[in-house]
């Protein structure tokens, strides 16, 4: 087992090395940084922006091949990822915005997969019955409430209980207060500011983990294994639970392992909403300003992310199923 997941690492570290390094041909084939200083009013000189660009490794009029052995080497003698064309050190970008976003999308993931697994594996138990049918409506409904919309209901029933208590319990904008001191104060702070997010990335999210964990479910009630354990007197959810489950979760964890990156990147709207300065705000904000180092860097920060999806997938499965760590 352990050189199996040594050599899907070394071949997840050549494809993470490879896309990073098509992305930033991409992203200089793309993204025109001299852009920035051409619309400025009154314009820069071309000799003041060129010396501008210089700075950054980001000339169009260098060579691509040159700028990109330069940025390169940054890279492995430095760990240097450059800077963005106002100047921002992508390295710290990325490190404070990760931390930021990893709060907010790590516990939402959570939450909705376990919400999503423990409904389907209820509704499955009973199909066609009233709780299987209210389960599904509401499932129906979350799922196709658009992000922005169920952020500001959760916000305007925030400030409601906020208006209603008399105090504030709920933060509605920012991942922090300034100033707060002291570890519990600081704990208590944090969660009053991730309780909004989390909750509507958790009701829009959960849904999708509902309908595939109860449908895989359905599928495996009817094999032998299943009607055999029922056979010998097992009632029906203590054979989905110790029986079909463990080889009808399988898929889902593997989804939830490769999905983790895209919710990092994909959060832009819950981000923007409640005013958390994430890697999705630093995306979309790295394609407005041309910054083409910012865009590699989280390229590369999200390839890292699908190589660890993809070998925790592959751990998982080893673990659920005897029949892989057979072979």
């Amino acid at each position: 087992m352990i050189k199996y997941v040594l050599r899907r690492i070394a071949g997840w570290c050549f494809m993470i090395f490879l896309a990073t390094n098509l992305t930033y041909f991409l992203a200089n084939a793309f993204l025109k940084p001299r852009v920035n200083f051409q619309l400025r009013r009154p314009p820069l000189p071309d000799d003041q922006i060129d010396r501008l660009l210089d700075e950054h490794n980001l000339n169009d009029k260098i060579p691509i091949i040159e700028r990109w052995w330069t940025w390169l080497t940054d890279i492995v003698t430095r760990w240097d990822w450059g800077t963005s064309v106002d100047g921002l050190v992508v390295n710290t970008e990325i490190a404070n915005r990760m931390w930021v976003s990893a709060q907010l999308v790590l516990g939402a993931t959570i939450l909705s997969t376990v919400i999503g697994i423990a409904l389907g594996v209820y509704t499955a138990a009973r199909q066609y019955k009233w709780q299987d049918r209210i389960a599904q409506q509401t499932s129906v409904v979350t799922l196709n409430i658009p992000a922005p919309v169920m952020a500001a209901a959760v916000v305007a029933i925030a400030i409601a209980i906020n208006e209603k208590v008399g105090s504030r319990i709920f933060f509605v904008a920012g991942a922090q207060s300034i100033g707060v001191q002291g570890f519990w104060p600081k704990l208590v702070d944090s969660l009053q500011h991730l309780v909004l997010p989390t909750v509507a990335l958790t009701v829009i999210g959960y849904a999708g983990f509902h309908f595939l964990q109860r449908s895989l479910l359905l599928d495996n009630i009817n094999a032998d294994y299943v009607r055999t354990a029922r056979a010998k007197g097992l009632p029906l959810s203590k054979a989905i639970r110790k029986h079909a489950l463990r080889t009808s979760i399988i898929p889902v964890a593997t989804t939830v392992a490769f999905q983790i990156p895209g919710i990092f990147t994909g959060a832009v709207i819950t981000e923007t909403i409640f005013a958390w300065e994430g890697i999705g705000r630093y995306f979309t904000t790295t394609i407005a300003k041309n910054d083409v180092h910012g865009a590699v860097a989280i390229a590369a920060f999200s390839a890292l992310l699908t190589a660890i999806g993809a070998i925790l997938s592959d751990v998982l499965i080893a673990a659920l199923d005897p029949r892989v760590r057979v072979s």
